[in-house]
This record gives C-alpha cells, sequence and structure tokens, in this order.
C-alpha cells in the first residue's frame, strides 16, 4: 500500500505550476533585448529539473514502495510463530479498525482533491470505465469462483466481500513498475475508495446475502468511519494545518504501509492457529505424521481458499486487460486498468469481515489476498516492464 506514490504525483504537479508561475518576469517588456532575455529565462524554466527532494526523504519513499515485502514476510513470520502477533490480535476488532483508519488518514494527508477534481476533468472516459470494471468484474467473479468451487458458507461471504471491495493503493506502485498509466490508476484508486461507502455494501448484501445475513446498513457506516471520514479528515488537516501537515507528509506513507502490513499479518495469524490445530488433529487421527497433515490441509480447506483467491484475481488482472483493450484503450491504459481492477483493498475486507461477521472464516480469503495479490501483481508489473507498450504516450484517445 504505497501511499507516496498514490498522491504525491499530484502535489508535485501543484508545486511545478508553481515555480514556473513564479519565474515569469512581472515587469513590462520593453526592448528587443529583453524580450530575448525573457524567453531564455522562460525556456530555462521549462527545462530546469525540479528541486530534489533530502536523501533522507527518497529513502522514506523507497521504504513505502516495498508493501508486498512487509507483508510477505509478515505473513511467514504469521505461519513460522502465530503467537508474535498476539499482543495486536488480542485488541482486535478495534485495533483493526483504527489501524485502517490511520492508513486511510494518511492517504488523506497527501491528496489534493482540486487536482483530483482536474484529471476528472480531463479523462472522464477512462475513468468511468475503469471503476465500472471495478465493481462489476471481481463481484462477478467473486460469487461465479466461490459457487464453482463449493465454498463454505464463511468463506463465500469472504470471497466475495473482498470481491467487492474498491482497488488496492498497492496497485499504483505496480502500475508504476509495469509502465503503465500512473495517473489514471492513481484517479481509480481513489474514486473506488470514496464509492466503496455505497458499492462494497450493496454489492456484499446483493452477492453474499444468501449464504449468510449481511447488514448492508451497518456495512456502509463502517466504511464511511473507516475510509472516506479519515480521508476528508486529512484533506481538511492539509488545509488548515499546511506545516504541520508538510512536516508530517514525508512519514506518513511508511507508516500507513507498516500499519497495513501488520493488519493483514495479524488476521493472517489468527487464521493460521485455526488450521495449526486442524493440521494437529488430522496427522493425529491418519498416525501418519504432521507432513500428511499438511499435505491433507493443503488439499482441503486451506488449499481451496488459496485456489480461490488466486482465481479471482487472476479474472481481474486478465478480464480487466481483455475489457480494456476491446474498447480500444491504448496500451498503458489497458495495463493500468488490468492492474487496478485485479488488486482490491484485502484490508478493508479484513476489517469488515471482523467487525460484522462472527466466523473468523470470513476474513481469511481477504487476508490471503494479501500476500497472493501482491506477489501476483508484482510477477505481472516485472514481465510487463520489459515488453514495450506499443504507444508510449499516457494520453486517452478519448
Amino acid at each position: 500500500m504505497s501511499l507516496s506514490l498514490l498522491f504525491h504525483p499530484f502535489i508535485s504537479f501543484h508545486k511545478a505550476h508553481l515555480k514556473l508561475s513564479s519565474s515569469i518576469p512581472t515587469r513590462p517588456i520593453s526592448s528587443p533585448q529583453s524580450k530575448v532575455l525573457s524567453i531564455k529565462s522562460l525556456q530555462r524554466a521549462h527545462e530546469q529539473p525540479p528541486p530534489k527532494k533530502p536523501r533522507w526523504e527518497n529513502l522514506l519513499s523507497t521504504a513505502a514502495s516495498l508493501y508486498p515485502v512487509y507483508v510477505t514476510a509478515g505473513s511467514v513470520l504469521a505461519c513460522a510463530k502465530p503467537s508474535a502477533f498476539s499482543w495486536f490480535v488480542s485488541r482486535g476488532p478495534t485495533a483493526y479498525t483504527l489501524s485502517l483508519a490511520f492508513v486511510m488518514l494518511a492517504m488523506g494527508l497527501t491528496l489534493e482533491l482540486r487536482d483530483l477534481f482536474r484529471l476528472l476533468m480531463e479523462r472522464p472516459l477512462s475513468i468511468l470505465f475503469g471503476c465500472v470494471a471495478q465493481y462489476t468484474i471481481m463481484p462477478a467473479f467473486g460469487a461465479t469462483v466461490s459457487k464453482s468451487l463449493g465454498l463454505s458458507p464463511s468463506l463465500s461471504v469472504g470471497l466475495i466481500l473482498l470481491a467487492c471491495c474498491p482497488g488496492g493503493t498497492a496497485s499504483n506502485v505496480v502500475t508504476l513498475i509495469a509502465r503503465g498509466d500512473v495517473p489514471l490508476s492513481i484517479v481509480m484508486t481513489a474514486c473506488t475508495t470514496l464509492s466503496a461507502v455505497v458499492f462494497t455494501p450493496l454489492l456484499t448484501k446483493v452477492l453474499a446475502g444468501a449464504y449468510v445475513p449481511v447488514d448492508a446498513v451497518k456495512l456502509s457506516v463502517s466504511t464511511l468511519q473507516v475510509v472516506v471520514a479519515p480521508i476528508l479528515l486529512g484533506t481538511f488537516m492539509q488545509r488548515t494545518f499546511p506545516s504541520l501537515v508538510k512536516m508530517m507528509t514525508p512519514f506518513a506513507p511508511l507508516l500507513a504501509v507498516l500499519a497495513a502490513s501488520l493488519l493483514a499479518s495479524s488476521i493472517f495469524s489468527e487464521n493460521v492457529v485455526l488450521l495449526k490445530s486442524s493440521i494437529l488433529s488430522t496427522s493425529a487421527g491418519s498416525g501418519s505424521g504432521p507432513l500428511f497433515g499438511l499435505q491433507g490441509i493443503l488439499s482441503g480447506e486451506l488449499g481451496i481458499v488459496i485456489l480461490s483467491v488466486l482465481l479471482l484475481h487472476f479474472a481481474g488482472f486478465f478480464v480487466g486487460y481483455l475489457s480494456a483493450a476491446i474498447c480500444g484503450f491504448k496500451e498503458p491504459q489497458r495495463r493500468a486498468i488490468s492492474i487496478e481492477v485485479g488488486m482490491q483493498n484485502s484490508v478493508l475486507g479484513v476489517v469488515l469481515a471482523t467487525s460484522h461477521f462472527t466466523s473468523p472464516l470470513v476474513a481469511l480469503p481477504p487476508a490471503m489476498s494479501a500476500v497472493v495479490m501482491n506477489i501476483m501483481g508484482s510477477s505481472f508489473a516485472f514481465i510487463w516492464r520489459y515488453i514495450n507498450p506499443s504507444d508510449d504516450k499516457n494520453e486517452l484517445g478519448s
């Protein structure tokens, strides 16, 4: 969840505009010589690179972009020693809710709403297409995969809830690596996140209501509290306390990434405890040792969860790219839409699952997704990085 790359482009665009404006001479041009000098000064202003960030800010930004590494390492630790996260798990779901709210607050601190609206006006068709794809492709495949694999009601609800979540912020980093349209990815993430207060509860109610009772109103209120309200609070703080926010901004993305990684790893460790107890009971019953018990679990419930999450995200990547290609978008936009559709805000899925459903298994698909999704997305990105886009321009034809 690299928030540094998510909204810093908006801020850099704004600062570049201010710098260019301040470089234009204000006194009238009274001679041909001064006119030549003025033109040269404008050329130098265009040619000058933006001011370099301090080295420590670059290090923080780089560290914040390593979310897939943190969440994978945390999941490995959760498998090896689940008790390492017991201090955080024991404080859930309150700790989970506060962690996600902090992540969204950090997003709001770096979000320039006026630049967001400007980009919305510049490329409405591609943004609208991406948002519609996000809330149609993934929910449809979430319901299809859960039914096709015959998942239990709790796991089906967890997979559908994951599929109905907005795009994940890690998608912006992955799009950058894949040489896709990063501004499009940024705006899609912001739009789907803000609209999650309506679409995530509504779609979950429609698709998962057949398995267990789903209170769409409570889901909507929770999404508003932990997603939309912190983002709006962050933007309010940015306008009201600009000096304080300027001091906090370099640190906020890394702290948010660490909080998201801790949250995903803790939920995963909570389910690992249940799975290990199943392994021990299976191995004791078969008398064949823990290796065969683990094989039985992998071929059973846990294996089915991993397979369902793999299929869901692969469908998002593939169908997202295919639909963008059919609609005539250029290669950078296809990659951005594919990655944005295929990568979900699994942390939101974890928080909603633990807050509104009694079975801990509902949170297992979103927690597993935090690992599987980032590995898949990073793999696709590195493949795409070495395949030149057919059109290097990041301007839409629409």
